[in-house]
């Protein structure tokens, strides 16, 4: 089964991105008989050659017969536009299969027309609360219905009808206007494609986090109004607000790598009064696309700086347009000059890392950006499930500093077992917090370790033996904080979305993590824990005795409160271990 799935990942990434609307009819389409068949069909079909001819993806089904994938603008956008040459098309497996196959096209921002919003808003009455419509109200049940069938089967059960029926209800709840639910159930099927596929960037937390949003934002929209319901729907697109002339210093450069079919790479910069702004170049591609956007470049006005030079160099732009993430924007009024840089420890950016510590986490979990700018001592590295981690003291604080993507293709792993030779090393680093009970931040750049000046983007640019110290510091002992054993309620969540609801449902006794969990002021969680096994294993019987059918939506409720729970504790413990 394994070498199925590899083969899956390898065509997938040659195949145009699916709109998932297109995957859902497809499907919907078929037979109960072939829909049993169509997992069996989509890894048969992920096994031969596809060859690109322009806007055309064809894939050889067999000496005979082909399947065509027709992608105008890099996108299947009808279900028209997949054709299969057997004799029992359009009523075929295959044409489905293509589909399931294909990345899922997702509304993500890439490169900004220019478009900036402009003209008044209408006025809004605001004499009573907002509430979510009729179709909206359906639209969320909807998704939660198609999200607890995920929740229910687990990874390894939720093959390509599950998914088409969680696309179906996202494509619905864009209809109805909820395209932040829309976006959440679509990085549902995209964090379960990778799991299956065994995608070496794959994370079960990843897939968690996302069953966890489309879940949590399906139960809310029927009662949220106001505020909520407006931040519950989320916007199409960010609009794009002009900011006059700026004078930007480049940070870092990093590059997109998404399991749906997406890559590029994104550069951070920052104005002498430490705003942040990124340009970005995402486009469907695989990891060659993410290994060469750095060397293409940058979409802003007339400059001809690529990605990895405007990471060190600087940009003079004169009508700036910015979304309210910080988004360059590129339209035709933007003029923009290559300019000086400025080195991390200079003026013009040396306040990024002045502001303290437990001041920039407290900003990340508030809702502002991730990027933390540490000052950090290397001290060697731990062992983790999920391979070493990178060891580091931060103003007396012991900080785990992991790789932000574990793709073989890009070199974040290999810059971190690297630095761990480097041990005793004072550096500059910009890292992304990680929420957990320990402080812990992925690593995006950092000072070269022996060339005062240089930078090295963590996940572009491969450090060499030869660029350590001569001589590094003897190792020192890895940090045993004792910790709030959290992690034995998160254990359960993350098993419940990897197995599904059968892998809690087994007699098993829970009272020694109950009164650990109570000894350590957990009390919330042990009683999570017991509502979660007991959701999943109870199964009423009818007047015959017979066993019922399991009651899912009680099972989707505990599961939710235990992994918003888990979130919210490992929030608060991080804001706790940083002293935010």
């Amino acid at each position: 089964m394994s070498q199925d799935l590899g083969n899956e990942q390898r065509v997938s990434a040659a195949l145009p991105p699916v709109a998932p609307s297109v995957t859902a009819e497809l499907v919907a389409a078929l037979s109960p008989r072939l829909r049993k068949r169509l997992d069996a069909g989509t890894a048969k079909l992920a096994d031969r050659p596809a060859v690109r001819d322009g806007d055309t993806v064809r894939i050889a089904v067999d000496d005979s017969t082909d399947v065509e994938l027709h992608a105008p603008g890099g996108t299947v956008t009808s279900a028209e536009a997949i054709r299969c040459g057997c004799l029992l098309a359009p009523d075929c497996l295959h044409r489905a299969a293509a589909a399931s196959a294909a990345p899922i096209a997702e509304p993500i921002e890439v490169a900004d027309s220019g478009e900036v919003e402009t003209g008044s808003q209408e006025p809004v009455d605001t004499t009573e609360p907002e509430r979510a419509t009729p179709q909206q109200c359906a639209a969320a049940r909807a998704v939660h219905a198609a999200a607890t069938a995920v929740l229910e089967a687990g990874t390894d059960g939720s093959g390509a009808v599950l998914q088409a029926e969680l696309l179906r209800a996202a494509h619905t709840a864009r209809l109805a206007g909820l395209p932040r639910t829309a976006a959440t159930a679509v990085s549902v099927v995209t964090a379960l494609r990778a799991a299956r596929s065994a995608d070496p960037a794959h994370r079960l937390a990843d897939l968690v986090t996302a069953l966890r949003d489309a879940l949590s934002a399906a139960h809310r929209i029927p009662h949220a109004e106001g505020p909520e319901l407006t931040e519950l729907r989320g916007t199409v697109r960010q609009p794009y607000r002009p900011d006059g002339s700026l004078r930007l210093y480049g940070l870092f450069s990093e590059p997109v790598l998404t399991a749906s079919g997406y890559a590029g790479a994104v550069t951070w910069t920052a104005d002498a009064e430490g705003r942040l702004f990124q340009v970005s170049d995402v486009a469907p591609g695989g990891a060659g696309r993410a290994t060469g956007a750095a060397d293409r470049a940058v979409r802003v006005g007339d400059t001809a700086l690529t990605h990895r030079e405007l990471s060190r160099a600087g940009l003079a732009v004169s009508g700036a347009t910015v979304s309210p993430t910080g988004r360059l924007g590129a339209g035709a009024g933007v003029r923009a000059v290559r300019a000086s840089g400025a080195d991390w420890r200079e003026e013009a950016l040396d306040r990024l890392w002045a502001v303290p510590v437990a001041d920039q986490v407290s900003r990340a979990l508030g809702g502002g950006h991730d990027l933390l700018f540490l000052d950090v001592t290397l001290t060697g590295t731990v062992r983790e499930a999920a391979g070493d981690c990178l060891l580091a003291d931060c103003g007396g604080v012991p900080l785990r500093l992991t790789a932000a993507h574990d793709h073989p293709a890009l070199p974040h792993r290999d810059n971190l077992r690297l630095l761990a030779a480097a041990r005793g090393s004072r550096l500059r680093v910009v890292a992304r917090l990680v929420p957990a009970p320990h402080p812990r931040a992925q690593l995006l750049a950092t000072e070269h370790p022996t060339l005062p000046g240089t930078r090295v983007d963590a996940g572009l640019d491969r450090l060499l033996h030869a660029d350590l110290p001569a001589s590094p510091a003897p190792p020192a002992a890895a940090p045993t904080p004792d910790e709030a054993p959290v992690h034995l309620l998160r254990r359960r969540v993350h098993q419940a979305a990897s197995g599904g609801r059968l892998v809690l449902s087994f007699p098993g006794n829970t009272a020694a993590d109950v009164r650990r969990l109570s000894h350590h002021g957990l009390a919330t969680a042990g009683d999570l824990v017991d509502e979660l096994h007991a959701a999943a294993a109870e199964r009423s019987r009818d007047v015959f005795g017979r066993l019922l059918p399991a009651d899912t939506d009680r099972f989707a409720r505990a599961w939710l409160a235990a992994a918003r729970y888990t979130d919210e504790v490992d929030r608060a413990l991080c804001a706790a271990a940083w002293g935010a």
